[in-house]
């Protein structure tokens, strides 16, 4: 773990960052300062305003900046926000007060139709990994988020989601998110910011050009969804119609190796030190395929091990970047602490 925390802390990203007051008239003022329950509800507004197609100013920056699936948009007439019809669903949402974002795993309800002129589908379930920022001000700064929708062939017909079946579907079907995401930490048994983000950053290292001689920092009953699915878990877990799957561990120290040629644009969003929790976007390329998974994935970390795994994530051209990044940190495998 010392040799992870050392090689971190040497690029200075994990530094705490220093308040910055506001001035009103010469007299420093308070910033605005939101606590857990607060980003939380954020998140709620957020998709509210989504599917009421409301972009106000009580609620928005009149800068907001916003991304759906690594592309720049407006806001409020483009990706969900055309089409949200229902912000019900899954809610799983890790808030950082230090940074004032916040990360979630979510599902909402999409209605949209079988072509440009075609007739409009009933409303389904679509899985979204989301960022926000919050300003000095209370306001939404940034909006980022992944919509990984259903499969609708184009003019209608049958869909063929494979054998993962329809994203948002998948993760409704999980119901409450697992308990352990809202169990505290014990105070004295919490770890630092830059402790919690290298444990999640070696899950990353972990499956990068995978040889099953790595370090593997997972419980001995670690589990992993991938949009719904469990796609790792300890022998005798219910797994579903998949059948059985190999441990987070024994997986990569049986199997996939070199399947996944870089994890890049790493960056740690929201980090819940109370829960342990850590919330991440990342690209997963496969070169010889020239296949990039684009996704949003939480970690739930204890004693320096993962015992929990979340993501929601899509298929993007290769070599996609995040709309968030530089060049140089969108083709980069560190660790970026975004603040």
């Amino acid at each position: 773990m010392k040799h992870l925390i050392a090689a971190v802390a040497g690029t200075g990203l994990l530094a705490l960052a220093t308040p910055v007051a506001a001035q009103v008239a010469g007299v420093p003022q308070e910033q605005f300062a939101c606590q857990r329950e607060c980003l939380e509800d954020y998140v709620e507004r957020y998709l509210q305003a989504m599917s009421d197609g409301d972009v106000s100013d009580d609620l928005f920056a009149r800068d907001v900046r916003f991304t759906e699936n690594g592309v720049e948009m407006p806001l409020g007439n483009e990706g969900l926000w055309a089409t949200t019809v229902s912000p019900e669903g899954y809610r799983l949402i890790v808030p950082d007060v230090e940074t004032q974002q916040v990360g979630a795993l979510v599902t909402v309800q999409e209605s949209a139709t079988s072509s440009a002129a075609g007739a409009q589908l009933d409303p389904e379930a679509v899985g979204v990994s989301l960022r926000l920022r919050i300003d000095a001000d209370g306001k939404i700064s940034e909006v980022e988020q992944i919509a990984a929708r259903p499969d609708r062939p184009l003019g209608g017909g049958e869909s063929n989601p494979g054998i993962f079946g329809n994203t948002g579907d998948m993760v409704e079907a999980m119901g409450q998110p697992w308990e352990g995401y809202s169990t505290a930490i014990p105070e004295d048994e919490r770890a630092s910011r830059a402790e919690l983000v290298a444990v999640a950053n070696a899950y990353f290292e972990a499956i990068q050009r995978n040889d099953g001689n790595g370090y593997y920092p997972f419980t001995d009953d670690c589990l992993r969804y991938e949009n719904g699915i469990i796609a790792a878990a300890p022998e005798g877990a219910p797994v579903g119609s998949l059948g059985p799957r190999l441990g987070c561990r024994e997986q990569l120290e049986t199997s996939l190796f070199d399947v996944v040629t870089s994890i890049r644009d790493r960056r740690f969003v929201a980090v819940d030190r109370e829960r342990g929790v850590v919330f991440s976007f990342a690209f997963f390329d496969h070169r010889s395929i020239n296949w990039t998974w684009q996704l949003g994935e939480l970690f739930k970390i204890e004693n320096d091990q993962i015992s929990r795994i979340e993501a929601i994530f899509i298929r993007g051209p290769y070599g996609m970047c995040s709309g968030w990044s530089t060049y140089a940190q969108c083709r980069s495998e560190e660790i970026q602490d975004v603040r």
